[in-house]
């Protein structure tokens, strides 16, 4: 806990079972609950804690050769679509880590596939959206209106209902609406004056006042209505926003930049910081959060609605299940002290891309 001394132990592997089970003890302090051949549940009951590690069930090492900066698994879980530093985009089947379209000479920093799956959306540094078929690396749109000054890339997208709108947000300090069809910019959601780093677009709670548009919207505006827009900013700031009014809802100061936000519900939402802090807040009043989770100083760099509860992944290789059904913090391994930029999720499943080049897929049907 934040304040009190770090409590230190070890765990050691004794044998094997004749399943195949390691047989681990824990050092004073610290108790090893149930393990199995991809598991390890610790407690401590000193701090009534408890954590259950988990080991990828599959690792993927040749979709890309250096850093991989963002990913996301396509609707029915069959395809992936990964970014990296290596200056390549590509689309990979989830089981198995097969490349099906390769694009090189790309300086991508966020994609995500369109509801249907078979349309990757993709931002990049040269402050260009682009929508390609999920089948062949062919540009169907490109979209540019955010400023190419200063490397005012565009940070990270949503998608509106089933696409026909899309959001983005930049290191310009804006975040903008899109037409898909008519190749155009609807309008500026936002100007904040400062980066960007994360957007959340959902549908907010019946209570709670959106503001009303100063001039009617477009008819190309396709299920904005009832929908607020966070804003994770660098200037500490976590903003709401109207997305069809463009009208201010809240905004919550915290404790270092914000780098990425999402929602729990319409009521409920969590945004972390650059210092470590996951906040969470109720819309309807954000004069103060509901709880403040602390786990590291590394940043938080993803948030991810799963289940009941969120995954969280952090600039220290840490990757985190919380949720409401369970009495332990779930831990996925192996990214050792590499950041854990982006986490994606099918069903069951849950993908991470770190800085190491590798994917790693985890199986919680067995938890």
């Amino acid at each position: 806990p934040p304040g009190k001394p770090t409590l230190y132990g070890s765990v050691t592997r004794r044998g094997l079972s004749s399943d195949g089970v390691p047989d681990i003890v824990a050092s004073e302090g610290f108790v090893v609950g149930e393990v199995t051949k991809k598991s390890i549940l610790i407690s401590c009951p000193h701090e009534n804690v408890s954590t259950k590690f988990l080991a990828p069930y599959t690792s993927f090492c040749r979709i890309h050769q250096k850093s991989i900066t963002c990913l996301d698994i396509s609707s029915g879980g069959g395809l992936g679509v990964s970014t990296s530093t290596d200056g390549t985009m590509k689309i990979w089947q989830a089981a198995n880590g097969e490349i099906r379209v390769r694009a090189s000479g790309l300086d991508v920093l966020c994609c995500l596939f369109f509801p249907s799956g078979l349309v990757v959306l993709s931002g990049g540094m040269d402050a260009q959206l682009k929508i390609c078929s999920a089948w062949e690396i062919r540009c169907f749109l490109c979209l540019y209106e955010h400023s190419v000054w200063f490397h005012a890339g565009i940070l990270d997208t949503a998608i509106v209902d089933r696409g026909r709108n899309v959001v983005s947000c930049s290191r310009d300090g804006t975040a903008r609406l899109w037409d898909c069809g008519k190749s155009a910019c609807l309008g500026v959601i936002a100007d904040c004056g400062s980066p960007i780093n994360g957007i959340a677009a959902g549908t907010a709670d019946s209570s709670l006042n959106l503001g009303t548009p100063e001039k009617p919207p477009s008819e190309r505006e396709v299920g904005t209505e009832g929908k607020i827009l966070l804003l994770a900013r660098e200037d500490k700031k976590l903003q709401g926003v109207g997305l069809q009014s463009r009208q201010p809802v809240f905004l919550f100061v915290g404790s270092d930049a914000f780098n990425c936000c999402t929602f729990l519900s319409s009521t409920y939402i969590l945004a972390g910081t650059q210092d470590g802090n996951i906040y969470q807040l109720d819309v309807r009043n954000t004069n103060a959060p509901i709880q403040v989770i602390h786990r590291s100083g590394a940043p938080v760099l993803s948030l991810l609605l799963y289940r009941d509860g969120f995954i969280a992944s952090q600039g220290d290789g840490t990757c985190f299940i919380v949720q409401q059904d369970l009495d332990y913090v779930l831990d996925l391994t192996e990214a050792d002290c590499d950041p854990v930029y982006k986490v994606a999720s099918w069903e069951k499943e849950i993908y991470t891309c770190c800085r190491d080049g590798i994917v790693r897929r985890y199986q919680l049907s067995d938890l």
